[in-house]
Formats: structure tokens, sequence, C-alpha cells
């Protein structure tokens, strides 16, 4: 596979953006992000009824249109299965909802690049509520994960790690956060925290926990997986 032409001084990388109904904050993402670097931009359009697809289009980013809604992850792996196929060989994922900063990407990049990690995590440990902490303490508990923002979407994988995402097992996952990072861990894949600054939503609210009966699913199912799959090994 070709690889894709960048700068001689860029990395030859691609950004992946998962969306969902987003148009009122995904012109500004892509707008900060083009201020900042040149890397192509792929937004994954899991089945938008609004005007995602076009701002994204108009934008100049590469459209990958669901035809089956998938959820974040779902739609996250696509994008990596595209990152595969196409040669890249790095990954970064960011939210569609303006939380992660595109000026915080080279931080983020910086120790993937170098080789310390396969995988370099935007964490921001002072977002959320009370609640949120408790529930990222009991994750921790659970999961035996040591790291310190085990539900950031902004991340930056090497090929290893993309072609670990790519894979059946990652399929078998329905959120981006504690499963994703067991596997990786128990594929031998290398992960480090970058402290970043992320802001809050642009508009609305969350896509994935819009009810507290999504909430109460999302916790009981995400503990169980950190119990079950915390001594996994490839």
């Amino acid at each position: 596979m070709q690889k894709h032409a960048t700068a001689s001084s860029e990395p030859n990388a691609v950004i992946l953006i998962p969306a969902f109904n987003e148009e009122e904050s995904l012109g500004a993402v892509l707008a900060s992000i083009r201020a900042h670097c040149n890397f192509p931009v792929v937004v994954v359009d899991d089945c938008s009824r609004d005007r995602t697809r076009e701002i994204a289009e108009a934008a100049g980013a590469t459209v990958l249109p669901l035809s089956v809604q998938l959820g974040a992850w779902g739609a996250t792996q696509t994008g990596m299965r595209y990152a595969m196929r196409s040669g890249f060989d790095y990954a970064i994922c960011m939210d569609a909802d303006g939380q992660h900063e595109a000026e915080e990407l080279s931080r983020v990049l910086a120790p993937v690049l170098a080789g310390e990690a396969d995988v370099a995590i935007g964490a921001c440990t002072e977002r959320g509520s009370f609640a949120r902490h408790i529930a990222w303490g009991m994750m921790k508990r659970t999961s035996g994960l040591s790291l310190k923002d085990l539900t950031s979407g902004f991340r930056v994988c090497n090929r290893s790690a993309i072609r670990v995402l790519a894979s059946w097992r990652a399929t078998l996952l329905d959120y981006q956060d504690v499963g994703v990072l067991l596997l990786l861990q128990s594929c031998g894949i290398r992960i480090a925290d970058v402290e970043v600054r992320m802001q809050p939503r642009i508009n609305g609210a969350s896509r994935v926990f819009y009810s507290w009966m999504m909430v109460g699913y999302y916790m009981v199912h995400t503990l169980l997986l950190g119990v079950t799959k915390r001594k996994i090994r490839a």
C-alpha cells in the first residue's frame, strides 16, 4: 500500500473523527485542526441525520459514511481499518464535539514519535464531575489499569496499535475505553498518559450517555469487563 505524502517535517499520520449529528461543532473542530497541522482528516459519519457529512466534505475532510449505526467505538474502528489499509503509520483519534484542542496535538504525538510508547492518551484528570471521578476509581480498581484518564478519546496510535484495534478482537467491544485499553495492554502495546487541556462540549449533551439508563448500563458493562478481562494475555 502506498503511503500518503506528507510534508517532510510531519509524520505519516491521519486524524480520525467519529461523528454523529455534530453539525453545530464539527466545522469549528475541523477549522482548528487545519490551523495547527496538515494531516489528512477522516470523518466517520455514524448515520448522522443532520448536515455532519456536508460540513465535513466542505471542510476538505474525507468522509466514511456508515450504512448502519455502530456507535463511537464502531465508528472509530472503521477509521482504524481505513488507516491500516491506507498505509498510515499513525492514527490520531479526536472527538467531533470540540473537547479536544488541536493545539495539543504535538504534545500527544511526541511520546509515540519518540518511540517511548505505542499509544499516547491525552489525559485531562480535572474534567468531569465528582461522580465521574468515582466511576474512574471503580474502573481502575476492577480492571487493574493505572492510566490517569480511562475515558479520553484523544489518542495517538502507531502502526502496531492500529493493527490490534483493527482486528476482530476489537470488534467485539462496545466502548472505546476500558475494553480497548485492556486489549492493547494484553497485546504488549505500551500506553502513556499525556496531560492536556480539554474544553466542554461546544453544544448539547453526550451522544453516548444520553440517559441515566445508558450510564447505568455502561457502568455495569465496563466493571464486569474489567473484572473478567484484567488478566487476559495475547
